[in-house]
């Protein structure tokens, strides 16, 4: 344990090995080192800090590799200047190649390290090799996450059978066009006080001091309890949605712009981005086609007619359509309206709820009917 930390020390940026810290010097009219330059520099920097030669030189030329991509992302944005990382602060190692499969039995075996004790989650598959590794310290132990290849050619999934639409709340986690509603756990609310407690106490602790870093700890623990419980559950709703059809699509929602609204909290204590990341790759894994529709206007919709009954309140829970009188969930309505989309989308017959109509022509003429009939009437 004591090699691994000294390690992930090891592999922090010496103030005059990398430009991190020296770009404050370098004239404008000059080119900034780039990747090679630095990457050349490592055999002087290893000169004048021996502590550098311990470690394996592919895994200090990743490092370069880590600043030169955020300085590239910042030359580019024009904002987000790389931060310094100082002692104590990198948590992961990545070891890039590997000729031969680093794992026998229950041990890895790393490079300048040796063999360490793995609690192996699941075995390499057959026919497969591993590329690379990462070794990363969480605040409930050390991981490796492992990276492995293999030239099986996976074919592209086919939109056939069974579709589900989805609409992603905060009242209900999820709404499918099946009406059915999933409850939203509350990971980070429930353990809000908790949290607060725990961080009050490390404010109280003379920054540096072992009971610093204990409770420091004891922090970190429960930010990464909240976490996996959240992660959890995604996968958990992800693999139940896999389950009822073979074709699911969902909205494709501006997570930025919803992160900064009045719900902010909830609504990233809900995890949407990650969910539907999380979604996208179970899909894959299970052979279930999966895609984003519009998200625009999907509760203004009337999923029976097609006629937009115009902007509801957060309050109103209830889709009520003054056109044809179609009355279901605010939310599940939503879910049908996404469901409609991707169909369209994909070519594939829409059928109303109600009427087993197709959308398009049909839908227009009637609406049409319905008018001629009440003024008729």
């Amino acid at each position: 344990m004591r090699e691994r930390k000294e390690w992930i020390n090891s592999r922090k940026c010496k103030v005059n090995a990398c430009s991190l810290h020296s770009e404050y010097i370098i004239p404008a009219d000059q080119p900034f080192p780039d990747y090679y330059k630095q990457k050349k520099a490592l055999t002087q920097a290893k000169k004048e800090y021996p502590s550098l030669k311990r470690v394996q030189s592919q895994v200090l030329q990743e490092v370069i590799g880590r600043l030169d991509k955020a300085f590239n992302f910042f030359w580019k944005r024009s904002f987000g200047f790389p931060r310094f990382k100082k002692y104590g602060q990198y948590r992961s190692i990545n070891f890039p190649h590997f000729k031969d499969n680093p794992i026998t039995g229950y041990q890895i075996r790393l490079p300048k390290i040796g063999s360490v004790r793995l609690n192996l989650h699941r075995p390499i598959p057959d026919g497969f090799i591993v590329k690379q590794v990462q070794i990363v310290k969480k605040a409930s132990g050390w991981y490796a996450v492992i990276c492995i290849q293999s030239d099986v050619k996976i074919p592209s999934i086919e939109a056939q059978g069974k579709s589900l639409g989805i609409d992603l709340g905060l009242e209900k986690f999820i709404a499918t066009s099946q009406q059915e509603l999933i409850v939203r756990p509350r990971f980070f609310v429930e353990l809000q006080s908790k949290l607060q407690w725990l961080q009050r106490r490390l404010s109280k602790k003379q920054k540096g001091s072992k009971n610093w870093h204990k409770a420091r700890e004891k922090v970190a623990r429960l930010h990464e309890h909240i976490y996996n419980t959240r992660k959890n559950f995604h996968y958990q709703v992800a693999h139940h949605l896999c389950d009822q059809a073979n074709i699911i699509f969902a909205e494709d929602l501006n997570l930025k712009a919803m992160s900064r609204g009045m719900l902010c909290k909830h609504t990233l204590d809900a995890g949407f981005g990650s969910f539907l990341e999380i979604l996208s790759h179970v899909a894959w894994k299970r052979n279930v086609y999966f895609e984003k529709v519009d998200a625009n206007f999907t509760s203004q919709t009337c999923p029976n007619c097609g006629v937009v009954t115009g902007k509801k309140s957060l309050s109103q829970r209830v889709h009520e359509c003054s056109n044809c009188g179609f009355v279901t969930d605010r939310d599940v309505a939503a879910a049908m309206i996404v469901e409609q989309r991707g169909l369209a989308a994909l070519g594939l017959g829409v059928k109303l709820p109600v009427e087993d109509e197709v959308i398009g022509d049909v839908r227009k003429k009637s609406s049409r009917a319905s008018r001629r009939s009440r003024k008729a009437s």
